[in-house]
């Protein structure tokens, strides 16, 4: 995927933040397309496949939470929640919900060309992998499947759908069964964050990733397990 190639949709109801952020977002070569509100958002996304969403949380009409909740329904596309300062509940929520980062306004060009940057750089990473990769990539446990070729994840027998970030996480881990990985690890690794990450934004995945595959197979949701004081292991059953 080339930068020329790849096309965000700014979300946002006040039209100078749109207008700042197409203005960043275009002189790194990104396509923009823009929305001022939930409903139009959502319609927006559900139609087109965008490489990212930039979606501001308080929207009229639907917010961004119920938008990024029903997108989730039916698409992994990547999402960043761009929040006011204060909302730090709702943030937490977001990725609950299946946002993969948030901007904090009063925002940076910086920081935003830079998380942009890091979720689109995983999610490419993940989401169109070649398909002239070998099998030898697949990880098999005997309650969890890992096909990398084919960025597919089967729990119990069942296939699981998974966001690109939380494919990511879980391949990471299992990458290296029983070693213990701390947050700080993770976030660097993982979401490629060395100065901005929240150590929540790994919390609210794992979590998400147990739920996902608890669904179906709780013996492969209990092989992440939490060391206390530490961070997170894929524990192989003995």
């Amino acid at each position: 995927m080339t930068e020329s190639q790849t096309t965000i949709l700014v979300v946002d109801d006040e039209e100078r933040i749109r207008r700042l952020l197409k203005m960043y977002l275009e002189k790194e070569g990104y396509q923009i397309e823009e929305a001022q509100d939930g409903e139009g958002a959502l319609q927006m996304a559900l139609e087109k496949d965008y490489d990212l969403i930039l979606l501001d949380l308080m929207l009229p009409g639907i917010d961004g939470m119920e938008v990024c909740t029903r997108l989730r329904q039916h698409k992994s596309t990547p999402v960043i929640m761009l929040t006011a300062k204060g909302e730090e509940a709702n943030r937490v929520q977001g990725f609950e919900v299946g946002a993969d980062d948030y901007v904090v306004k009063p925002f940076s060009p910086r920081e935003v060309i830079y998380r942009v940057k890091a979720v689109l750089r995983r999610s490419s990473a993940t989401a169109y992998l070649s398909k002239d990769e070998v099998s030898s990539n697949n990880i098999v446990f005997p309650h969890l499947v890992i096909e990398h070729d084919a960025h597919r994840v089967t729990a119990g027998g069942e296939e699981v759908t998974l966001t690109p970030k939380e494919y990511e996480l879980l391949h990471y881990l299992a990458s290296s069964p029983d070693k213990v990985f701390s947050r700080e690890e993770l976030l660097k690794d993982v979401w490629n964050y060395e100065f901005f990450g929240d150590l929540r934004t790994v919390d609210t995945h794992v979590k998400r990733l147990r739920e996902k595959l608890n669904k179906v197979s709780p013996e492969a949701a209990s092989m992440i397990t939490t060391v206390w004081g530490v961070g997170y292991k894929l524990e192989v059953p003995k």
